[in-house]
């Protein structure tokens, strides 16, 4: 695995801190307030464990997440945002609420992109 230190550009680094299928979507679960993992797996039914498990990982390397666990039986892992992953939220709402006004624009378009795929055998 590479480690990059060096960026072209700012937004080079938001992009692979919070990019990928998941880690926002955990980030803005993560916002609401401190979450087990199986909260969050109930939260998020399209994620595997294993994908769920890599990207808080993957976070929590980043100083985004922050992980407890509690040494009783069951045993039990909370997780929460550090103040660094907290600064993300302005950032995460705009996202958030750019999807949710265009989400008929992107559908529509991968739609007609599906259906000119099955015309083209």
């Amino acid at each position: 695995m590479e480690i990059r230190i060096e960026y072209d550009h700012p937004i080079e680094v938001t992009l692979e801190v919070v990019c990928g299928k998941w880690k926002g979507v955990i980030l803005c679960k993560l916002l609401e307030g401190t979450l087990r993992f199986g909260e969050l797996k109930k939260q998020i039914p399209k994620i595997s464990q294993k994908m769920l498990s890599q990207q808080l990982h993957e976070l929590e390397d980043d100083g985004l997440v922050k992980r407890v666990a509690y040494n009783q039986i069951p045993p039990r892992v909370e997780y929460s945002l550090t103040p660094y992953g907290k600064d993300l939220e302005p950032a995460l709402t705009m996202l958030s609420k750019w999807g949710e006004n265009h989400v008929e624009v992107v559908t529509d378009s991968k739609a007609v992109l599906v259906a000119e795929k099955e015309g083209e055998v």
